[in-house]
């Protein structure tokens, strides 16, 4: 299984906007460079954040963007669905996406594994996502040393 690079981009830059929380705004160009992301892809991928009700724009010399919630307030899963959708396949959530839905064992599996990645996702908020990234950080420096 892949996750798109929306959804691994996407929780990228909402963990540089967590890192920045209560610090002021944040320019795309500026995340685009430290993440090495394209400002433009970023672009897009703040469209459905921003319409999530987890980013807030500024427009203006002192522009950008900011959380719209605290970092602990955020799921990860909050930050994937927009970016990736709710369902892991189109027949768990539409049983009317496939006539075989009575008999197939495999869309159990996959409602079974939709709703593991959901429960992991919902488990973990942007806050711990902040501290395990300075964590690793720390731990990659002292073996540097």
């Amino acid at each position: 299984m892949k996750l798109s690079t929306r959804a691994r981009y996407g929780v990228r830059l909402m963990l540089a906007l967590a890192r920045n929380y209560g610090q002021g705004t944040l320019f795309l160009k500026e995340v685009a460079k430290s993440e090495e992301i394209s400002e433009k892809y970023l672009g897009q991928i703040i469209i459905p954040l921003r319409g999530a009700g987890l980013v807030n724009s500024n427009r203006g010399v002192h522009g950008g963007y900011t959380l719209a919630r605290s970092p602990g307030e955020i799921t990860l899963r909050q930050i994937v669905e927009p970016l990736e959708g709710d369902c892991l396949v189109d027949c768990v959530k539409n049983a009317s996406a496939c006539s075989r839905v009575s008999t197939c064992a495999s869309r159990d599996v996959w409602a079974l594994l939709g709703g593991k990645i959901t429960e992991t996702l919902d488990a973990i908020t942007l806050e711990q996502l902040v501290r395990m990234n300075q964590d690793k950080a720390e731990q990659a420096n002292s073996q540097n040393i």
